[in-house]
């Protein structure tokens, strides 16, 4: 990759890791529930299920994806079912205490297979595979396996990133939440974003 295109895939890769999305959305109301230490692993899970995914779109998998609709709307349904049960478990924890009794408990490997679920990271690694993978005539660059490494090991960092600076930011607020009913609002603001994500995640 020449500077050009570093530069463009730096850009491009901020805004989509630190806008708000089912990912960062989590962080934070892990790192507000449980604290930061039970949230790092989710952090982790997400740089970790996102380079598969991009290694599978780039190898292929994307184009299936794309040439399938019923897989790709058998991977929306089952994203939006999967963030709206996480929305209601959100939404009912009103106590610390409560958020302890594995209500929000993501382990790591559902943070993992989260990432296949989720449309925004899909589009992310179609994007990539398209605008950095393949060349203008949609045929793999030169060099495509070096291009894809080069994207993974940035994206990683990224997606780490942007999690744990969301995370830090629930963990800040986590004292404060404490305080009378401030936590179930907070969740439920939160439960909010995860339903409006899903709605979204069936309109792309």
């Amino acid at each position: 990759m020449n500077a050009a295109e570093i530069t463009a895939l730096l850009l491009f890769c901020t805004a989509m890791s630190f806008s708000p999305g089912p990912n960062t959305t989590l962080s934070t109301a892990l790192a507000a529930n449980l604290g930061l230490k039970r949230a790092l692993r989710f952090c982790l899970a997400v740089p970790t299920g996102w380079t598969l995914l991009m290694a599978c779109s780039g190898l292929g998998l994307g184009a299936l994806v794309l040439g399938a609709p019923a897989l790709r709307w058998a991977i929306k349904l089952l994203g939006v079912a999967y963030m709206l049960w996480l929305a209601w478990k959100l939404s009912r924890s009103a106590q610390l205490a409560q958020a302890n009794e594995h209500r929000l408990n993501v382990s790591f490997w559902q943070g993992v297979g989260l990432q296949f679920l989720n449309i925004k990271a899909w589009m992310l690694a179609l994007t990539l595979t398209a605008g950095w993978v393949v060349n203008a005539a949609g045929r793999p660059a030169s060099n495509p396996g070096e291009r894809l490494a080069i994207i993974c090991a940035i994206m990683a960092v990224f997606a780490f990133s942007s999690n744990f600076v969301y995370a830090l930011v629930g963990s800040l607020l986590r004292e404060w939440l404490a305080q009378g009913r401030r936590l179930l609002r907070f969740n439920r603001v939160l439960a909010l974003v995860l339903v409006a994500t899903a709605g979204w995640m069936l309109t792309v």
